[in-house]
Formats: structure tokens, sequence, C-alpha cells
């Protein structure tokens, strides 16, 4: 069977409830492609994913799917989990999939600066503005955790907002006070 192209594949979004409230979770034919934390611009967000990848806008609205799938994320918002076992479906550039991958390798519990990163991917410690703003186009953030990555000089930047980051981080026991 021919693996269908982006193009055509469905995706299935549903709201899930967690203890840091409702998330907007979209999943495709192969994972999880998209979470949003923030409910006010969560379907617009969405829709200019799915515009941005050329996927088809028309999305099912299927929770059962979902859920069934995504046990693991309310689990860790509870802090009853400290890893996923989740299969994904990153959409975004090399190099965005590439600092992606590396901030799957910093272990829950613990941060790491973008400098850091940035050389963990192989590059200067001059490339952490870029390795920020492929953290900040992670469309998984939670399950690919770009809020353990901290500026040099304190908490840095978050596309939730860094209260939420704060709170992320406090569930995995750091202290922000102290970065």
């Amino acid at each position: 069977m021919a693996r269908r192209s982006r193009q055509e594949r469905s995706l299935w979004a549903s709201w899930l409830e967690t203890e840091f409230g409702s998330i907007l979770v979209a999943t495709s034919e192969v994972g999880i492609c998209f979470v949003h934390l923030v409910q006010a611009t969560a379907w617009a967000d969405l829709d200019r994913f799915c515009e941005r990848h050329r996927l088809n806008p028309a999305m099912e609205l299927e929770p059962g799917r979902n859920r069934v799938d995504l046990r693991q994320l309310p689990e860790y918002l509870a802090g009853r989990r400290t890893s996923f076992d989740l299969p994904l479906d990153l959409m975004g550039t090399p190099f965005q999939r590439r600092c992606w991958q590396a901030l799957l390798e910093i272990p829950f519990g613990e941060t790491c600066t973008y400098a850091e990163l940035a050389r963990a991917i192989g590059m200067a410690a001059g490339a952490a503005r870029a390795v920020g703003q492929a953290n900040g186009a992670n469309p998984v953030p939670v399950i690919v955790p770009c809020h353990r990555v901290v500026a040099s000089a304190g908490l840095g930047g978050y596309a939730g907002g860094l209260e939420l980051k704060s709170r992320l981080l406090g569930l995995e026991g750091v202290s922000v006070h102290s970065l």
C-alpha cells in the first residue's frame, strides 16, 4: 500500500482535560503532531499549523481516538509520570527536528541552556538564538520538553508564557528561583 502524503492525512483533534486545564491535541495517522496549552488561541494556531504544513484543514473531531493514545499527558501533568512513550509526527524543518530530538534527551527534572542545546546538536554556542526559535516552533510542547531549556541568565521565554513554564518546571522539581 502506498504511503499517503501529508496533504492527504487526516487530523483528529480534541480537548484533553488535565490538571493544567484543557489542552488541544491533534494526531495524524503517524502520531501526535500538535499540542496546544493555551485554550484561547488553540484552534487558530491549529489552523495556522495545518496551513504551514499544507495539511488538509478539514479536521475530524474524534475525542475517543486521541484520548486512547494520550492518557500519558494528563498523568504527567498530574505528577504521576516522568516520561512519555508516545508516537510522534514532528513536522518542521530538518534543523527544527534536530533541536526537538535533542530536547527529548533532556532528563525529567533537569534543565539546560539554549547555548548548551546548540552545542549538543553540534553547533556553536552562538547558535543559541536559532535553537530558541526552533524551541518556540515546537508543535508538541510538554511531550517534547522545550520548557526544560532556559536562558543563561534565568528562565528565558516560553510560547505558553513564563507562568506556565514555571509551573511545568516546578512539577518536575526544578526551582525557578535558582535559575
